[in-house]
């Protein structure tokens, strides 16, 4: 009686250590492919394997009295057999967690390469110089934590031991996120040589590299954005306004700051870059006369030069002969573009799609597309004037025109004139001399609310200010944002999408079921 007490007491122990090791098999597959439910229990891991061992030791102690006699039992042959496999199993786990860990890849097969990191973002890692500590505060059951653990391991790829993270529950860790202020879930702490800075939903990659820039930059440097002449509001909401550019740069730690340059007299001492964007009426002389003061001084300046379509608007004729002492050489003109494919993808003629960029750090990695709405040439002198260097950005198609017309083109009619440049057309240019940097654009508009969304923009508009503040290792790809890209439709088009699939292609399957049955019941 004795030894079968002792004989079931093993066979219960055995079973149980498989199912504990089984178990450990589980959880080790569901930690490896994220299955939500089981990759929680990773700190259960070690017990289990331990624990099923242990039982499974202990069920074999009756084989050292009678080892012949237990081995040739069934139960134990096939519990054996069972036990090697489990072990085998746990083996094979393991050699792949740790070849994975040394040895991994990732292959991005979706059109624009979403689940990658952009290529700012790769530069931005790798060029870290001091290690930056990533504290995620996520619920264990929150679907965004899986896409921030994600987001932190392909950082590390890159920037080594240089980013280190990890992710913490609130609730089970209450005194470590009081401690850094966190009072809501899906808060990441970014924090380095004692600087601190918290970002919302940083499983957004755009916005965890923003807030990486500005954690590692020493400092801020200062945009000015020239008020007085009818120019965008910098903190306009509306469709002609910057708020959205505003919001961009400081996003990534620039100051950005309006400046009333009749009443301020000269441009302040700590500006990096001075942004002249549209304005409707002619510079004062004494305006004039500080932007040459600045720029002789190594200054850096972007101008965008929209073209006078308003009635009444007069060309500003002395900012135009400021930018002629650099070579840079506006058009009074607005760009048409005759390419109908072109223009049904845009929805207007004079909403040029640029996809031809020169060469340039500004645009080295530049391979979408963006809009000149509105936009004027923007060339540069035959003959540059002394000291001074000057190259082309950005160019239209080959059946693109410059309209000289401006009065006709109000009244609506538009026709290639002998006398119209023809495309390519330069619409961005740059000209530097000694230190001082201009970048002139033929539209304001490009950089405006409506059309600032577009990634192309987005992308030009943050590169040529970054190359202007000298700040080179900002440029590149900024990363994608999770929202669609706005699709810019005529009002034939509008209609075109609306009773195509709404009216016309139901009343055709109506009327050919009509017909078919109206031919059956015929033929019966």
């Amino acid at each position: 009686m004795e030894r079968l007490m002792r004989r079931r007491l093993g066979d219960l122990a055995f079973w149980a250590g498989l199912v504990l090791l089984a178990a450990a098999v589980v959880q080790g597959l569901g930690a490896r492919l994220d299955w939500p439910m089981v990759g929680r229990w990773g700190r259960w891991w070690w017990p289990l394997v331990l624990g099923g061992l242990v039982l499974v030791l202990l069920s074999l102690l009756p084989l050292w009295r009678d080892p012949r006699a237990t081995l040739g039992a069934r139960t134990v042959r096939y519990g054996l057999n069972t036990f090697v496999a489990v072990l085998l199993v746990l083996g094979v786990i393991t050699v792949v967690e740790a070849l994975s860990f040394r040895h991994n890849a990732r292959l991005d097969l979706t059109e624009n390469r979403r689940h990658s990191l952009a290529p700012q973002t790769i530069q931005v890692l790798k060029g870290l110089r001091s290690k930056v500590n990533a504290i995620a505060f996520y619920r264990s059951d929150q679907p965004g934590k899986r896409v921030v653990e994600d987001l932190f391991k392909q950082y590390v790829r890159y920037a080594g031991d240089n980013f280190t993270w990890r992710v913490v529950d609130p609730d089970a860790e209450p005194m470590l996120a009081r401690g850094y202020g966190v009072e809501a879930y899906g808060v990441t702490v970014l924090e380095t040589k004692g600087r601190t800075d918290k970002v919302q939903d940083a499983e957004q990659e755009e916005k965890l590299t923003n807030a990486l820039v500005k954690i590692t930059r020493e400092g801020k440097r200062v945009i000015y954005v020239v008020q007085g002449h009818g120019e965008g509001d910098p903190a306009g909401s509306e469709d002609t306004g910057f708020s959205a550019g505003k919001a961009a740069l400081e996003a990534v730690s620039y100051e950005v700051k309006p400046l009333v340059l009749a009443r301020a007299g000269k441009i302040p001492d700590d500006a990096s870059v001075v942004i002249e964007a549209g304005p409707r009426s002619d510079l004062f002389a004494p305006e004039v006369a500080a932007l040459d003061a600045y720029l002789g001084r190594g200054g850096k300046l972007l101008v965008m030069l929209d073209p006078s379509l308003r009635p009444g608007q007069q060309e500003p004729e002395a900012l135009k002969r400021f930018l002629g002492t650099y070579g840079i050489e506006p058009g009074n003109n607005v760009v048409i573009e005759m390419n109908p494919l072109r223009q049904m993808a845009s929805g207007a003629a004079d909403l040029v799609i640029v996809d031809a960029f020169e060469s340039h750090p500004i645009t080295r990695d530049l391979k979408i597309v963006a809009l000149f709405p509105g936009t004027r040439t923007m060339a540069l002198a035959a003959k540059l004037p002394t000291g001074v260097t000057g190259q082309r950005l950005a160019m239209t198609s080959r059946e693109s025109f410059g309209e000289t017309d401006l009065a006709a083109l109000r009244r609506g009619e538009v026709k290639p004139d002998p006398a119209d440049p023809r495309g390519p057309l330069p619409v961005a240019v740059v000209a530097t001399k000694d230190k001082a940097r201009i970048v002139a654009y033929g539209t304001s508009l490009l950089a405006a609310n409506r059309y600032f969304a577009q990634p192309g923009n987005r992308d030009l508009f943050l590169n040529t200010v970054s190359w202007l503040a000298e700040q080179e290792d900002l440029i590149s790809i900024r990363p994608k944002d999770s929202r669609g890209a706005p699709i810019f439709l005529s009002a034939q088009q509008k209609s075109t999408v609306f009773w195509l699939p709404v009216v016309i292609v139901p009343a055709v399957a109506l009327v050919g079921g009509v017909v078919a049955l109206v031919r059956r019941r015929s033929a019966k």
